[in-house]
């Protein structure tokens, strides 16, 4: 009988291969399991069959893109609750105000923060 506590999920939904493999680098030292795809549709999957406790989110993606994504999420009493942190390199204020208007938790500028402060972030929303 197994009575150890789920592992908390993070999703990563980055279509930046050498990115997602950097993030998945940075978290395998940690306690959480960590997920990744590389497309919204994918994303879109993965959020509701297996409701992650946080959601790192890129805004550019193919087909469905983060800001839909992000629609999606927080229109869903099921998901609304969990945390996304768009991660992104759009750092146009109209991008940033537009993603925290739609429900993000955090807008983070990839070039303004290195992996580890990003993985600091996320663990501050599963505290």
């Amino acid at each position: 009988m197994n009575d150890s506590p789920q592992k908390k999920k993070i999703l990563l939904i980055e279509d930046d291969g050498f990115i997602a493999q950097m993030y998945g680098f940075k978290f395998k030292d940690t306690p959480y399991e960590f997920l990744v795809t590389t497309s919204g549709e994918e994303g879109w999957e993965i959020i509701k069959n297996q409701k992650p406790d946080v959601i790192l989110l890129d805004i550019i993606l193919p087909g469905i893109d983060g800001f839909e994504l992000l629609t999606r999420i927080k229109n869903d009493p099921e998901l609304e609750s969990i945390p996304v942190l768009l991660l992104t390199n759009l750092g146009q204020q109209d991008n940033i105000q537009k993603g925290m208007a739609l429900g993000a938790s955090d807008y983070i500028i990839k070039a303004h923060y290195t992996p580890q402060e990003v993985v600091d972030k996320v663990e501050s929303f599963l505290k």
